[in-house]
């Protein structure tokens, strides 16, 4: 007689995301060490070996209490894309997950993580290195602004999700169009919403002007923790100033500073208005996203409290105790 086998369970995934400045490393690691979770990081930033104040990564002793993944392996010269964001996790999801424990996306790349959590499909485009140069040649001598204009041009959903700064991922946008004939955003909009995982995806906001407000204090704590002096460190390491690294919040403000192109009041002034535009960006890309449980912790007395409602979630989402 034959029988048919069960197919495997899906793997559980727990996601926590959030904007920038919104508290998600330490529910992070309190949710990690309840649940015995190993996080991966969500963040295309902190991949990046020596540049720790200004992408806000945990301070050696939180790692140290819960297993981390996808945190400094990259030198600051090295690219880092969704591709092999999504290469790497699959398969340290299904390890984690193998080994009994709960795996944990935490961060606030959006792309990055929808792509995971959806089994994202990205077609081979190829590439056009003649173009990539000409590219460059305009963000060169015109500025940054002036290409992500044509960008705005032929796809301008893709234009209001990158930063103009973001000149990589702009030539790319532009590079997708010029190979394909079609606008990154129709790619995108053609991915299946569709998860391989028994997932949960937690989502933290909170009031804008309180946001805000902590965004101000945080950039003022990495200017006191010594973010000057990493960016100089990175210069005077060779990391160049085009490396997709130094494009990140912190360091391209910080690059001009030091090349005498503002004055540190003028750079700490445009990274705090470039974070909060950052941060309403990161908002408006989950907002869009699916399956998110959203909690506002701004309304809510304390931290335990916060926990608590997190917890409810997961457990509903999950099957898991709170």
């Amino acid at each position: 007689m034959f029988v048919a086998e069960e197919p495997p369970a899906r793997p559980r995934l727990l996601v926590l995301v959030g904007p920038t400045a919104v508290g998600k490393t330490k529910l992070s690691l309190s949710l990690a060490q309840h649940y015995e979770a190993e996080i991966i990081s969500g963040d295309s930033m902190q991949v990046y070996r020596g540049m720790d104040i200004g992408t806000a990564k945990a301070s050696s002793e939180e790692l140290a209490t819960v297993k981390h993944h996808l945190i400094d392996i990259h030198d600051p010269n090295e690219p880092f894309s969704v591709a092999e964001f999504q290469d790497r996790s699959v398969p340290l999801i299904r390890d984690i997950d193998g080994r009994g424990k709960l795996p944990f996306i935490v961060g606030g790349t959006g792309l990055y993580i929808e792509s995971v959590c959806y089994n994202y499909q990205f077609s081979e485009t190829g590439s056009d290195e003649a173009f990539r140069d000409e590219m460059q040649r305009i963000a060169d001598l015109q500025g940054a602004e002036a290409l992500h204009q044509r960008l705005r041009e032929i796809d301008p959903e893709s234009a209001q999700r990158l930063h103009p700064n973001d000149v990589r991922r702009v030539i790319r946008a532009l590079e997708i169009f010029q190979l394909t004939g079609e606008r990154m955003s129709e790619q995108l909009g053609r991915q299946k919403r569709t998860t391989p995982y028994r997932l949960c995806i937690v989502g933290l906001t909170m009031d804008r002007a309180i946001l805000y407000k902590r965004i101000e204090e945080r950039i003022d704590l990495m200017l006191e923790q010594g973010l000057v002096e990493e960016v100089s460190g990175l210069l005077e390491r060779g990391v160049d100033t085009s490396a997709l690294s130094m494009q990140g919040l912190g360091y391209k403000e910080m690059v001009a500073y030091l090349e005498g192109r503002l004055t540190l009041a003028e750079a700490t002034n445009l990274l705090k208005k470039n974070t909060r535009h950052f941060a309403k960006r990161q908002l408006s890309w989950f907002r869009h996203m699916k399956d998110i449980e959203w909690v506002n912790v701004s309304e809510m007395a304390d931290f335990s409290t916060q926990l608590h409602a997190v917890r409810g979630i997961i457990a509903t989402k999950l099957n898991l105790d709170r």
